[in-house]
């Protein structure tokens, strides 16, 4: 299950792939936008300018820069320009309340925020440059000189906060070792990911590693065309889609299944290449919709913030099996094992444990939790290989429900709830039982137009599982939390 271990990067910047853009296709649009359009010479003239300005301000190698954007331009100034100055980036979720910012700046003890103007009131007790203000225009007014980064390879180049299921969020480390490594590997994959030709489309938010590195950094790498969108709208992001000509799509279930109900959607895509889906699983019925629309697989992946993110992708199987998040991409080594560290026969669930040089370097601050002495790291998702080798998520091992000492794992029965006629989106929790230790409970959001009841939902999950498994209590609600890319947010499900 593995590919050879190796892939490491050449110690370099990650902001020296927009020099090497720059260099390769100067006067071609790196960026698009509403509000502007930079070619790659612009661009990292731009990044020169910034990182120039960072360093005046007497900032430590290796201080942490805050980022609080919306996906534009200026993101991507702001993030190659702080990691051309030897700084750190800390890419903030734009949809944070005050007090969910102070405590990730708080904790990475942030020298400085570079934000949005509508964004700014949020940040307090610490030094903000606005975007547009006369501080940031001032910044990228002076004259462009090339800037050597004094930092690259091992240096810490990212800091991004998992959400985690519970507990304050923690930071996870990404050198440019490691991200830059993940692009190489990204790289070796045929057809490729990204290619020069490609007019990318980066609606992902950039604050999220599947965004940043996949989709900006990969553009990037490749000297491609990325065309930036700072929301999903479904019927707005594919008018975009059509009027560029969008080549190449990275991305998540949501915006998959928003597309596949719109008429226009095969029209839309004409120009398209690639399609990538991310961060959660895209419905079997979905990616049946999109290919007889439009002729398109959409190829799934799988990955994790402490791994800069791709682990696997169905671009590395023979075939694009629906449900299935493909094979190891070159580089990366990936083992499934039990609860005694043993790998797991075929077809047996095992942890995801992998090892390659896209791996983090732990959490903050002290590197904490990282991969072990070998350089394996454990992911805490459960998995199988079918008998081709192609791997099919199970679930988190931190979300087992252990009913009467038997596994039960949320994936599999949320799975089979869904398939009820009635049922739009369920969420399936662990809650304590005074006999059997835990049992199922059921969040279930119904279709517009239903009104499925408990009981018809048990009755359907007990033709399919075991009893242990069924839920015995199914609750109601009007919609589910998610995250940025799609996940249902179950930390935010037990607060509640």
């Amino acid at each position: 299950m593995s590919a050879e271990h190796g892939g490491q990067s050449d110690g370099g910047n990650l902001a020296s792939l927009v020099r090497r853009a720059a260099a390769a296709a100067a006067d071609k649009p790196a960026l698009m936008s509403n509000a502007a359009t930079l070619t790659w010479q612009e661009l990292d003239e731009q990044v020169d300018r910034l990182a120039t300005a960072l360093q005046a301000r007497g900032l430590a190698v290796g201080s942490r820069v805050a980022v609080l954007l919306p996906n534009s331009v200026e993101f991507a100034v702001a993030y190659f320009g702080t990691l051309r100055a030897g700084l750190v980036a800390q890419p903030l979720n734009t949809a944070y309340t005050a007090a969910e910012l102070a405590f990730q700046l708080a904790d990475a003890d942030a020298a400085l925020v570079i934000a949005d103007p509508g964004l700014a009131p949020l940040v307090e007790d610490l030094p903000v440059l606005v975007t547009g203000s006369d501080a940031w225009r001032d910044a990228l007014a002076e004259p462009a000189s090339p800037v050597d980064a004094p930092s690259g390879g091992e240096d810490l180049a990212v800091l991004l906060y998992t959400s985690g299921t519970s507990g304050r969020p923690k930071g996870a480390m990404l050198s440019h070792r490691a991200l830059l490594t993940n692009l190489d590997q990204l790289a070796r994959i045929e057809p490729a990911v990204v290619a020069r030709d490609d007019i990318v489309l980066l609606v992902l938010p950039l604050f999220h590693v599947y965004g940043l590195n996949a989709g900006l950094g990969m553009t990037a790498y490749a000297a491609a065309t990325g065309l930036l969108a700072d929301r999903f709208d479904p019927v707005e992001t594919l008018g975009l889609v059509r009027d560029h000509r969008v080549s190449n799509i990275i991305g998540a279930p949501p915006m998959y299944v928003a597309w596949s109900m719109l008429p226009e959607l095969a029209d839309s895509l004409a120009g398209l290449r690639l399609a990538v889906s991310g961060a959660a699983p895209l419905p079997a019925s979905v990616l049946s919709d999109v290919l007889d629309s439009t002729g398109h697989h959409v190829f799934e992946g799988y990955g994790l913030t402490e791994t800069a993110p791709v682990l696997t992708t169905t671009l590395c199987s023979a075939a694009a099996k629906p449900g299935s998040i493909g094979r190891p991409i070159p580089g990366v080594q990936l083992r499934l094992i039990d609860d005694t560290g043993d790998e797991t026969d075929e077809d047996d669930p095992g942890e995801i444990t992998v090892r390659g040089g896209n791996l983090f370097s732990g959490y903050w601050p002290d590197g904490a939790g990282g991969p072990d002495a070998d350089g394996w790291f454990r992911t805490g998702d459960v998995a199988y290989a079918d008998a081709d080798g192609d791997l099919f998520l199970v679930d988190r091992i931190r979300e087992l429900i252990l009913v009467s000492g038997f596994n039960v794992y949320p994936r599999e029965v949320e799975d089979v709830i869904a398939e009820h006629p009635d049922v739009a989106e369920v969420a399936v929790l662990g809650v304590p039982h005074p006999y059997t230790g835990e049992t199922v409970r059921a969040l279930v959001v119904a279709r517009d137009g239903t009104s499925p009841t408990a009981e018809s939902l048990i009755e359907h999950a007990a033709t399919r599982l075991a009893r242990f498994k069924c839920p015995t209590s199914v609750e109601f609600v009007d919609e589910l939390p998610h995250s940025v890319t799609g996940k249902v947010s179950k930390g935010k499900l037990r607060e509640r």
